[in-house]
């Protein structure tokens, strides 16, 4: 029992010598989101007018209360977020407004579809919606394989079907937490710098 608790003690040094790297941590989560929120945002910024219209519509969208400024700050907080999380400035800060807009899209768009994202019968939590997709997904292959080249279209990867579920985006929110309680990380981001120069005290 000695030499296990021993054994333990040295592994556990050893892995304490890897906080030397540890800003490597928050970097990563922040240059994961970096591509995810600024898609998001350009594909706002591209198709604007049809964001305000799904934001505010009450039969086929949303049905928000002020639309354009609605459809305004979220394409905003996703472009600028991106900028900002891919330096690594302010980033305390702009989480709070990413994560709002990971949260209402989760309670308005995803919600309703349960977890999945991609619809898997043999995962947990599958919901009747995703129960019933295997049929469709099988019905759907049985027409490519009769009337096209199956082969070439599956090249690519296999097909699946979308479930919209809250998945991604409580990934999402949850790795925003967690930045906004580490912050940026050491070294790699304006944050630190700023810190160590300006905010610093004995």
């Amino acid at each position: 029992m000695t030499k296990i608790v021993y054994w333990l003690s040295k592994l556990h040094g050893r892995l304490d010598t890897t906080r030397a790297i540890d800003f490597l941590g928050p970097l990563a989560l922040r240059l994961y989101l970096v591509p995810v929120f600024w898609m998001a945002g350009t594909h706002k910024l591209d198709g604007f007018d049809g964001i305000v219209d799904w934001f505010g519509n009450d039969q086929w969208g949303l049905g928000l209360p002020f639309p354009l400024a609605l459809a305004v700050l979220a394409t905003a907080t996703e472009l600028v977020g991106a900028i900002f999380l891919a330096v690594g400035f302010a980033t305390r800060y702009i989480v709070l407004p990413l994560m709002f807009t990971m949260i209402i899209a989760i309670s308005t768009v995803h919600w309703q579809y349960g977890w999945q994202a991609i619809a898997d019968t043999g995962a947990p939590f599958a919901t009747e919606r995703v129960m019933e997709s295997s049929e469709k997904l099988a019905e759907a292959k049985a027409i490519l394989k009769e009337h096209g080249d199956y082969s070439r279209l599956t090249s690519s990867g296999n097909f699946v079907v979308l479930n919209n579920g809250i998945e991604f985006g409580a990934t999402y929110l949850i790795m925003l937490l967690v930045l906004l309680f580490s912050g940026a990380g050491r070294f790699a981001s304006v944050d630190y710098w700023i810190h160590r120069r300006f905010l610093v005290t004995e």
